[in-house]
């Protein structure tokens, strides 16, 4: 923690470390007193228990339909179904809906492997790295993506093949890329599975992968011929990565990067490099409270109900210490994503100050 101020005497920094922890130490005890944090059981088992009889209305529904060009739509709705479902698994891998790590373990891999057709472990592992450090080069791999650069170092490297324009223009594919997210986020958690790298519940995990994507992929082509089954595949693949893509995207992307040396405390790692999305309940729906992502980073384990009300707590906490609380509309979000990413494309080296490396250079 004293990193984040180097060349401070030692009185300064003994007392100024214990400040910045204690910023979230009071605000953490302003949220839990405000019961934000208890479990909403009736919420969460309503949702949990909707998921088979929506599934089966599905299949009921796909093979009633037949073997029809209608089928499409039916496929861009399972793609949603499917996308709602993979929140409830991220709200229960975060410890939201039981206060058993183990039942909360047991529905993660459940939704995720056997409902959704993607890996558990392979999600948490990932997921959790970048908790820990978003935004920060070298430990987010969500900044680490094969096809898009956030960092100018990965731009300059990937402008030297024969895809450099690509490369320099990267922001105006971003979006049209998320149509391949869905088949990536299955075929990961595939070769996660299978790899050698230490996986709990091994064996669970690969029989249930199977039997969901075996089995989809037989009911797809028993049911609908040939090139109706791509088709229906295509797109509800398709519209799973974007819708995907297109409600973790505005959280981080655009917002400051954090070098690799450089440290902070808890509440401003967070807060400073999170963006939420201002909008109703219906926007909370879609976005399965991904739109509250500075309150979702500060307390993960925070119910989905509760994101709402603790947002107001937080962000007039965060005036109160002077902490920048970023806020945007939803499109203007997207437009400072593909714009971020162009300028990054385009050779720009430091598009956003990171304001913890601000903080370091002031003091």
């Amino acid at each position: 923690m004293t990193d984040i101020l180097p060349g401070s005497s030692a009185a300064a920094v003994r007392s100024t470390t214990p400040k910045l922890a204690n910023d979230f130490t009071e605000l953490s005890r302003r949220v839990t007193s405000s019961g934000l944090m208890r479990r909403r059981y009736g919420y969460y088992w309503t949702k949990l228990l909707a998921v088979p009889v929506v599934i089966a209305a599905m299949g009921l529904a796909f093979v009633w339909i037949g073997d029809s060009w209608w089928q499409l739509v039916t496929a861009a709705v399972l793609a949603v179904v499917f996308t709602q479902i993979a929140m409830l698994g991220h709200d229960a891998a975060h410890r939201q809906i039981f206060r058993s790590g183990t039942w909360n373990d047991w529905t993660s891999l459940i939704i995720g492997n056997l409902f959704v057709g993607m890996s558990y472990g392979w999600w948490q592992h990932k997921h959790t790295k970048h908790h820990a450090n978003p935004n920060k080069i070298g430990s987010d791999p969500d900044i680490e993506l094969p096809v898009i650069s956030f960092t100018a170092d990965q731009a300059a490297e990937r402008r030297k093949g024969p895809l450099g324009w690509l490369m320099a223009h990267q922001g105006l594919f971003f979006f049209p890329i998320l149509l391949l997210e869905g088949l990536s986020l299955h075929a990961a958690g595939v070769r996660r599975v299978f790899s050698r790298e230490p996986l709990r519940r091994r064996p669970v995990e690969i029989t249930f992968l199977l039997v969901r994507i075996i089995g989809y992929l037989v009911l797809a082509f028993v049911v609908l011929s040939p090139g109706i089954a791509f088709a229906f595949l295509g797109v509800q693949l398709g519209v799973f990565g974007v819708y995907m893509g297109m409600s973790f995207a505005p959280n981080h992307k655009g917002m400051p990067l954090v070098p690799a040396g450089v440290k902070g405390d808890f509440l401003r790692r967070q807060v400073l490099m999170s963006r939420n999305i201002r909008g109703s309940r219906l926007l909370d729906t879609a976005m399965g409270g991904l739109n509250y992502q500075i309150e979702h980073h500060l307390f993960p384990s925070m119910p989905r109900p509760h994101l709402r009300k603790a947002s107001t707590m937080i962000a007039a906490y965060c005036r109160e210490k002077g902490v920048t609380y970023t806020q945007t509309g939803l499109w203007q979000s997207y437009a400072i994503v593909v714009r971020y990413i162009n300028r990054v494309g385009l050779g720009e080296r430091d598009p956003f100050e990171c304001p913890l490396l601000q903080q370091r250079q002031a003091v």
